[in-house]
């Protein structure tokens, strides 16, 4: 694996820095233009380090949402009113308070077989984003986080979908933690214009600094690499403790 581009990688002293940071990088996203069709296509992170900045999104009367389509980049196999479906973490502190309607927040169906869901979902992301990168649609954003295995969407160490080079969206089926789960892939990840990792805690920081390190056993975290776009990992001093 080549080296890792270090000068896309931000240390901040709190979480609250952090947040604000990445906040300034979704505003001039939302304000840089919409494409052909008049659209902006984002996709949201899972978890619990995203929620403070789905809050700060929300909360931002400045921000213009129209043309605007909201995507995820995984979900769990439970339904949109479980609590620990992606989808209602962003409806309550995000899609519920922004002026966004339902035809343009596109949720992944946790509740369906995970295959099907995936097919459905990639076809719908062939459907409504224009944009391409060698066939691929093209994000303008993407917000990632990563856990404490290196694990970012769905894509799990040891798992199949590491290995996909040609799908979208597949059903990635995790032993580790008995369940199959809809990940986007690295396919339409590495297509986007920008993609910007968040970080946080002192458990993240033996996967960052593997990531950092590189190398064939590297965390599937560090697959993400934008081909033409660009990588942000905003990180908190916790989180960056082990690196060099």
């Amino acid at each position: 694996m080549s080296e890792f581009p270090r000068s896309s990688l931000r240390v901040f002293p709190s979480v609250e820095a952090l947040h604000a940071a990445a906040l300034e990088v979704a505003r001039e996203i939302l304000a840089a233009g919409r494409d052909a069709k008049g659209e902006i296509h984002i996709a949201l992170a899972g978890g619990s380090t995203p929620q403070r900045l789905y809050r700060l999104l929300a909360e931002d009367e400045g921000i213009d949402w129209e043309g605007v389509h909201l995507w995820f980049g995984d979900e769990r196999p439970v339904p949109p009113d479980h609590d620990d479906s992606n989808y209602k973490m962003a409806v309550e502190s995000l899609i519920r308070h922004i002026p966004v309607p339902e035809s343009r927040i596109h949720r992944m169906r946790g509740e369906d077989h995970p295959a099907a869901a995936a097919d459905e979902y990639e076809a719908r992301l062939e459907r409504h984003i224009s944009s391409r990168l060698d066939g691929r649609p093209v994000f303008d954003l993407i917000l990632l986080g990563m856990g404490d295995d290196g694990h970012t969407a769905s894509l799990f160490p040891g798992t199949a979908a590491l290995r996909e080079n040609r799908r979208l969206v597949v059903a990635n089926e995790v032993p580790q933690l008995g369940t199959t789960r809809i990940t986007l892939t690295y396919p339409v990840l590495n297509a986007a214009r920008k993609v910007l990792f968040l970080v946080s805690g002192a458990g993240k920081a033996p996967a960052l600094a593997a990531v950092v390190a590189g190398g064939k056993d590297a965390p599937p975290a560090a697959g993400v690499r934008p081909e033409r776009g660009e990588l942000l990992w905003f990180v908190d001093e916790a989180a960056a403790g082990e690196l060099p």
